[in-house]
């Protein structure tokens, strides 16, 4: 008969972490009843599942855990955690076992992306704070040439502005126009707002990559400048992650700063509910367009919770009438990660990104929407792209177009993910 594994007698730095992980360091209140497997898209995916991973780092498998490439397709989204009815942190496991990768051997799309964003001061994509500055510039000229914006003006390192701003850097790199909603919406409500220089970008790859010291820098760089300008405000824009990177960078390293930091879909509820943004909803009374929102794990679940998930359902409901929204199931804090967080998009397994995927694109098709409205850009490019793997059908919106929509203010050249049914509306 062979001998029985004495846990008591397992020398293992992964067991270690996971007592810690554990409420009261108590590892025996794992029922290992699977409740953390059953809800997660991940499980099955390399042979591998939330409960195999936390078992495995209990019997000191800690060779086989820190060499397993799931800790780069499971995206931390915390719904294991949520799901475990001893509330064992087992996406901080995935954490951990990320940053024990030798640097070189992480995923080179992370890794540049991080390494581009504090080399360039700027974002994920390495673009100088120069060019940045540029852009701004020669889109705020193109805005002020449309009707009702004559006297716009965007700024960056505007001292005592009330509000500074993020901007994922996808939209100035790529795809400029997608900026001028936002800025039409913080024109029409009167913000004073202003982009901040260093660190600009909305992304934050290094906490994705488990690097602690750079995913630091970031953040204390984007609150040092924000105090200096004298800002009340930093407004994280439509980018989940780098909230989250933000919301947790600031407790977890302990950087002093004065400012509130906010959501702009917050801000979105707040205007509309104060009558500064007079956005109305008859456009699709006789068109009954269906929509449905995807819930971004990382303001959501990780964050600020239902409060976040809540407000953006007051905005889209605003926007395109309340009988026109049909919500996944489930939804808010409980809803599946789409597979695009964690740094996914950047892996190099993308095969198992669409499979993850599959959960969400089951969801939305079965709302029978033929928009789905995300305020995250990871999110978004993931929905985009599981549209066309699963024959979806369906398009992938940011608030800031639908809000500018339903106010008769979207420009010809700010409709690239509008459907044909809405190309034109309202030109």
């Amino acid at each position: 008969m062979s001998n029985p594994v004495l846990l008591s007698e397992t020398k293992s730095e992964l067991k270690q972490l996971v007592e810690k992980l554990a409420p009261n360091g108590n590892l025996g209140l794992c029922l290992t009843c699977g409740t953390c497997a059953s809800g997660c898209p991940a499980t099955g995916l390399m042979d591998m599942d939330p409960r195999k991973w936390i078992r495995m780092a209990v019997l000191g498998m800690d060779e086989e855990l820190l060499a397993h490439p799931w800790a780069w397709v499971c995206t931390m989204c915390k719904r294991c955690q949520d799901a475990c009815p001893m509330n064992i942190n087992i996406p901080q496991l995935t954490f951990y076992i990320r940053s024990q990768w030798p640097r070189e051997d992480r995923p080179k799309g992370i890794r540049g992306s991080c390494d581009h964003h504090v080399s360039s001061r700027g974002g994920a994509m390495g673009v100088p704070v120069e060019d940045f500055k540029f852009v701004v510039s020669d889109m705020a000229e193109e805005l002020r040439g449309q009707e009702g914006f004559e006297d716009f003006e965007a700024s960056v390192d505007k001292e005592g502005a009330m509000f500074a701003l993020n901007q994922n850097s996808r939209e100035p790199v790529t795809e400029p126009d997608e900026m001028l909603p936002l800025w039409k919406i913080l024109h029409t409500v009167g913000a004073d707002w202003t982009y901040y220089s260093d660190m600009w970008a909305g992304e934050n790859y290094c906490m994705f990559l488990a690097d602690d010291e750079k995913w630091e820098e970031i953040i204390r760089a984007q609150a040092e400048i924000v105090d200096r300008l004298g800002c009340r405000y930093l407004v994280n824009t439509e980018c989940g992650h780098s909230f989250f990177a933000l919301w947790a960078g600031l407790k977890k390293f302990n950087i002093p700063h004065k400012f509130e930091l906010v959501s702009i879909v917050n801000l979105y509820a707040q205007w509309i509910r104060e009558g500064k943004l007079k956005v109305n909803s008859d456009w699709n009374k006789d068109l009954k367009i269906k929509f449905t929102v995807q819930d971004p794990c990382n303001p959501v679940r990780k964050s600020l919770g239902d409060y976040f998930a809540d407000d953006l359902r007051f905005v889209v409901k605003s926007v395109v009438g309340e009988e026109n929204l049909v919500d996944m199931y489930p939804n808010r804090s409980n809803n599946f990660c789409c597979g695009g967080g964690g740094g996914s998009l950047q892996a190099p397994y993308k095969e198992q990104r669409l499979a993850y995927g599959k959960f969400k694109a089951d969801q939305i098709k079965a709302t029978g929407a033929s928009y789905v409205a995300v305020p995250c850009h990871n999110c978004h490019a993931q929905i985009h792209e599981l549209g066309e793997h699963y024959d979806g059908g369906w398009q992938v919106v940011h608030l800031w177009t639908i809000i500018c929509l339903s106010m008769g203010m979207l420009g010809e050249n700010e409709r690239t993910y509008l459907g044909p049914d809405l190309a034109e509306l309202g030109l």
